[in-house]
């Protein structure tokens, strides 16, 4: 009997034992590559560095009581590694085909130290140069692999496509892409998991057509957005008397939304939750608005001006969307325009019945509007308080009186002057729809 239960302690320690080992082939929790993409003649180059942890399931043949890589012995497996984890996840179309399997022209260790990736040029010199001396000191899981394959295509002016699924490789895989097109210049990507389709360098009608489906989708899952479109409508319930508040609305938003793609916005870490904050606050004060007013004529330029507001808020959802844009950055944003409008009067073709049903049969018109409105109220105030919180934990610092300091005045200044040209014409447009 007692030599079953020391057995079974023998047993139970193994385990424990084994448990608590560090398992070799762990996903890893954060994962960064690093890729350049440059087009030469008939000849796609793909340069591309990976921590070598996040690529398992392949034998590293070690050396040494301490694991230490044999670079001596690598080069198979770093092939294997590249054949099963990095050539499967870059899909690259050229136009509407799909290249060929690439030549993995080479692939090599680096130290963690490594420096090259910064330009294209330094990457392609290291990987293509000199291996790490064979007596190099490194573990398999504190190293690199830095790959070079090249891709047979038609011609470098060819429109490129990539779909890179990259976000097996770790928990949290952060992607740097960096692509060369034939004219010169660099056009930086960056992504976390697995993006879906890339154009590396969109035609204008692509970059439009991806931007309104990302305004389309925007407005459609934007809470604060919705809710204020909802508090516009509570009181009128009609298509046509809401024309003018929906286009004050509209112009207003896409005049800050461009400003802020255009860096003119304040780049002060309290600023996103300030407009947050102030977003909230504008249905807070159209749901009071709606209980306390007995006409809403002048509607329309409380929606301008709120309007503002959220176009700030469009811009911080829409900038890291802006890389994807390409060389067609005023269309894209146009575009993103035209996406949210399509969303709101979607909305509102949504609501308007059901809004006018509940008034016709289930509560009078003063009742109605009162109730709705203060659910409204009620919801968006508590978001504002919640916000308001984010904000306090921020200290506002008053901007030193320099050049940064003009010029960002001067940018203001001319979203002022915009805003005002385009309430002018506003007026003038409501004048004519009465």
């Amino acid at each position: 009997m007692r030599s079953r239960v020391l057995t079974l302690v023998g047993v139970l320690f193994a385990l424990l034992v084994w448990a608590g080992r560090p398992a070799a082939h762990d996903l890893p929790a954060d994962v960064v590559v690093h890729a350049f993409v440059k087009p030469e003649g008939q000849r796609l180059r793909v340069l591309v560095r990976v921590p070598l942890e996040a690529m398992r399931d392949v034998d590293y043949p070690t050396r040494g009581p301490e694991g230490l890589l044999d670079l001596t012995r690598i080069d198979r497996a770093l092939a294997d590694a590249t054949s099963l984890w990095l050539v499967p996840a870059f899909e690259i179309r050229e136009a509407d085909t799909t290249l060929a399997r690439p030549r993995i022209a080479s692939a090599r260790i680096s130290l963690p130290s490594d420096r090259s990736f910064v330009s294209y040029e330094q990457a392609l010199a290291h990987v293509t140069g000199p291996p790490l001396d064979a007596g190099a000191r490194i573990y398999w899981n504190q190293s690199l692999l830095d790959v070079l394959l090249e891709y047979d295509i038609r011609s470098d002016r060819s429109a490129l496509t990539i779909n890179p699924v990259l976000a097996r490789l770790g928990v949290r895989v952060a992607t740097a892409v960096r692509f060369l097109p034939p004219g010169g210049g660099v056009r930086a990507f960056e992504w976390v998991g697995n993006p879906g389709l890339v154009r590396l360098d969109p035609r204008w009608h692509q970059a439009a057509w991806r931007f309104v489906q990302l305004g389309f989708s925007h407005i459609l899952g934007g809470a604060d957005h919705l809710l204020f479109l909802v508090c516009l409508a509570i009181p009128i319930r009609r298509l046509r008397a809401l024309v003018p508040a929906v286009t004050a609305f509209a112009v207003a938003h896409s005049i800050t939304l461009i400003a802020s793609a255009f860096d003119l916005a304040p780049s002060a870490l309290w600023f996103p939750p300030l407009i947050e904050t102030l977003i909230a606050l504008s249905i807070v004060c159209m749901a009071i608005e709606n209980m306390m007013a007995s006409t809403f004529a002048h509607r329309w330029v409380l929606a301008f001006g709120f309007g503002l507001v959220h176009g700030f808020g469009f811009g911080f959802a829409l900038r890291e969307s802006l890389q994807f844009a390409g060389a067609h950055l005023v269309a894209s944003l146009l575009a993103f325009n035209v996406g949210v409008e399509l969303g709101q009067v979607l909305v509102l073709l949504l609501i308007l019945p059901p809004l006018a049903l509940a008034f016709r049969h289930a509560a009078s018109e003063r009742v109605g509007t009162i109730v709705l409105s203060a659910v409204v109220a009620h919801v968006a105030w508590h978001w504002m308080v919640d916000r308001g919180a984010q904000l306090a934990r921020f200290s506002i610092e008053w901007p030193q009186l320099d050049a940064a300091f003009a010029a960002a005045t001067a940018g203001w200044l001319v979203i002022l002057v915009v805003a005002a040209g385009a309430l002018r014409l506003l007026r003038a447009f409501r004048d004519a729809m009465l």
